[in-house]
């Protein structure tokens, strides 16, 4: 088990909430609070979604907003702790744009994810989501019919041509500010694109954007299933162009890691050999606003401090402490045949 402790093993806060609300002091409690039971555990960071603020704040107010939170982390002890983010854009923030204004916005919006993802993280952290296509947004003719198959992929060949030039700009910006970049491809009901690593990469290499990488999650490559042919050539293609900046963990339920369809010898044996950075359990808790969004039909993993203990359900902890120690026996058992 040591092999396994010297990776850095980090955990999502989507089990607790999409929202920070870094202004409500009183919620930063409760967030210190989660922090310090899952140090406990044993992690050593965590993944925060940076949730888009009111139309009426300007960014600037917002990256402050987050000064401020971190450092209340840090007096609250958890000034060693590591943090990433989660990202996505939106409707309204949209790199992808055909409109001019509309794209230099979300490069705005985008570079203030950045310098958040900077002050909660520090030098060489990382920055990941569905941050490339809005997320949740679908193309529609203008009779109101959905845009699918042959004719959404024709549709979205444009809108990447325009982000190209929006995500050179934000690459290097955030190569100044020592953050990774890390675009993660989402499932097809999520999003009409980029829905595989093979897109994000091809997206990349085309716009010739050399810092930019992605991330590879567990369960958006089994649910998205180009399968195990496929999956090595993309890592091993991330990895030989240093475009491999995060791994998430996640059960194809988006639930409890332990005991679920993660293929896990075809993952690590692809993925422990060339890549170093932490590994992140992120699990989907039955929450606003997963609930509705993904349409959630198990019960909700109760949040210490914040629900009622129900009998027979696990807690938000339990299914985080059965998830690390099911990665790191993963990752030990994945040392043990590489050195046969």
């Amino acid at each position: 088990m040591e092999e396994a402790r010297r990776r850095d093993i980090f955990f999502s806060f989507f089990m607790f909430t999409a929202d920070l609300r870094p202004n409500d002091a009183g919620y930063t409690q409760v967030l210190v609070r989660h922090l310090k039971a899952l140090t406990e555990i044993g992690y050593t960071g965590f993944d925060v979604h940076i949730a888009p603020g009111p139309a009426h704040v300007g960014h600037h107010a917002e990256v402050e907003s987050y000064i401020s939170l971190k450092r209340a982390f840090d007096e609250a002890g958890f000034r060693g702790v590591k943090f990433t983010t989660n990202v996505g854009t939106t409707r309204s923030f949209d790199p992808t744009s055909p409109y001019e204004e509309q794209r230099k916005q979300a490069l705005s919006y985008l570079k203030s994810r950045v310098d958040i993802t900077s002050v909660l993280g520090g030098e060489n952290t990382i920055m990941s989501g569905p941050f490339l296509y809005p997320y949740g947004v679908f193309p529609l003719t203008d009779d109101g019919d959905g845009i699918w198959s042959d004719a959404l992929q024709d549709w979205m060949k444009p809108r990447y041509a325009a982000a190209a030039s929006i995500f050179r700009e934000l690459a290097q910006y955030s190569a100044e500010k020592r953050v990774k970049l890390a675009i993660e491809p989402v499932k097809n009901w999520e999003t009409p694109g980029p829905t595989t690593v093979s897109e994000a990469l091809d997206f990349l290499e085309s716009a010739d954007i050399p810092v930019c990488g992605v991330t590879i999650d567990t369960a958006q490559v089994v649910m998205e299933s180009q399968g195990p042919a496929i999956f090595r050539k993309n890592v091993a293609r991330a990895a030989q162009q240093s475009r491999l900046n995060y791994v998430h963990i996640s059960a194809p339920d988006r639930g409890a890691v332990s005991d679920s369809w993660i293929p896990w010898e075809i993952m690590l044996d692809e993925i422990e050999p060339v890549y170093s950075g932490p590994y992140l359990v992120e699990v989907f808790n039955a929450i606003p606003p997963f609930e509705s969004s993904m349409r959630m039909t198990r019960r909700r993993f109760w949040r210490p401090g914040e629900d009622a203990p129900e009998a027979g359900v696990d807690s938000a902890y339990d299914i985080a402490r059965t998830a690390l120690r099911t990665l790191e026996e993963k990752i030990a058992s994945h040392g043990r045949r590489s050195h046969r």
